[in-house]
């Protein structure tokens, strides 16, 4: 059968592996608010085929989902908390309104924070037509140094 028009099935499946889920992944979502793009969240749970799990589960993780904006209150602690219950090659996926979006982050803010928490930036993707991801993981240890 040939995907057509109606390409949601699609779509949404290209969008959770945009963001690195597969099937199995633990994904734990972070910062939940009636402003989150459900779309985003049943894509998701539909490639990793399990329920996101919340803020208080204590399983270690593959992906944290944070949404967050900018009256939320310390991206720092809140990094430190996303990274706690992270698999060590886990991923933190900082979800922001766009810009013009109420609750709009800098990216430079991110950028900034991500290093004190521990984290390193790797890309940035559109998630949806009013929020954007920013992808964080721990840097690799026992690197050779720099050449």
């Amino acid at each position: 059968m040939v995907a057509a028009a109606g390409d949601s099935d699609g779509s949404r499946s290209d969008l959770a592996s945009k963001l690195g889920v597969e099937p199995g992944m633990i994904v734990q979502e972070v910062g939940w608010g009636s402003d989150v793009d459900d779309d985003v969240r049943s894509a998701i749970e539909e490639r990793c085929g399990e329920d996101l799990l919340d803020e208080d589960a204590q399983e270690v993780v593959d992906v944290v989902l944070m949404w967050w904006r900018d009256d939320d209150g310390d991206l720092v602690d809140a990094l430190m908390d996303a990274r706690s219950p992270l698999a060590d090659n886990g991923v933190v996926w900082v979800l922001t309104p766009k810009t013009g979006h109420e609750g709009h982050v800098e990216p430079s803010e991110i950028a900034e924070a991500a290093p004190t928490a521990g984290l390193s930036q790797t890309s940035n993707v559109n998630i949806s037509d009013g929020w954007v991801g920013t992808r964080l993981v721990a840097p690799k240890s026992g690197s050779k140094g720099r050449r």
